[in-house]
C-alpha cells in the first residue's frame, strides 16, 4: 500500500506525506468474496478498515430479534472502528455484500501512530468520530422508524379489534 494510495481515502486525505507514508508502512491489502465475513460481532476488535472497493454491510444482531444491516460502506467508508478506540469487541459483524478490497491497520497500530504523531492523530481521530457519529444517528433514526412502525400496527390492531378509538 502506498502513500498515495491512502491519500485518496477520505480517512487520510489531506495529510502529509510522512504521515502518510507512516500509516502505508502498517497497512495491508485484503481482499474478500461476496457475503465473505470479515469479522463477526463480539470477535475480538484488531483491525480498522476502509473500503477500496465494493460494499460491506454493517449488521447488528441484537439479543432479541434478527440481524439488523445498519449500514452499507462503499469506497472511502471506514469500519471496524472498535479497534482504533481500543474497545475489546466488534459490536457489529461485518460482510461483504459484493466482493470487496479493504485497507487494514492493526488497532493498536492505529493507535500508536496517533499517540505518537498527535497533531496528525487529532485530525484522523476527528474524521473518525465524524464517521461514528454519522453511524449512530443513521441507527437511531432506524431504530425510531422501526419503533413507529411497530407502534403504528398495534395501534391499527386494536382498532381494528375495536379495543381503541370508541370501540366496544
Amino acid at each position: 500500500m502506498t502513500y498515495e494510495d491512502l491519500a485518496q481515502l477520505g480517512l487520510f486525505r489531506g495529510l502529509r506525506r510522512k504521515d502518510l507514508e507512516r500509516f502505508s508502512a502498517v497497512a495491508r491489502i485484503e481482499e474478500y468474496g461476496k457475503e465473505e465475513l470479515i469479522f463477526s460481532q463480539g470477535a475480538r476488535a484488531d483491525k480498522l478498515y476502509v473500503v477500496l472497493n465494493g460494499v460491506v454491510a454493517i449488521r447488528f444482531e441484537p439479543s432479541d430479534g434478527d440481524p439488523l444491516t445498519v449500514t452499507s460502506v462503499e469506497r472511502g467508508g471506514m469500519f471496524g472502528w472498535s479497534s482504533a478506540l481500543g474497545r475489546r469487541t466488534y459490536t457489529s459483524s461485518a460482510i461483504c455484500e459484493q466482493p470487496a478490497r479493504v485497507v487494514s491497520v492493526e488497532g493498536h497500530l492505529f493507535r500508536g501512530l496517533c499517540e505518537n504523531h498527535p497533531e496528525t492523530g487529532v485530525v484522523i481521530i476527528e474524521r473518525l468520530a465524524e464517521v461514528i457519529a454519522g453511524r449512530l444517528s443513521s441507527t437511531r433514526g432506524y431504530r425510531r422508524s422501526v419503533a413507529q412502525w411497530s407502534w403504528d400496527g398495534v395501534v391499527l390492531a386494536a382498532e381494528s379489534a375495536g379495543t381503541v378509538g370508541g370501540g366496544r
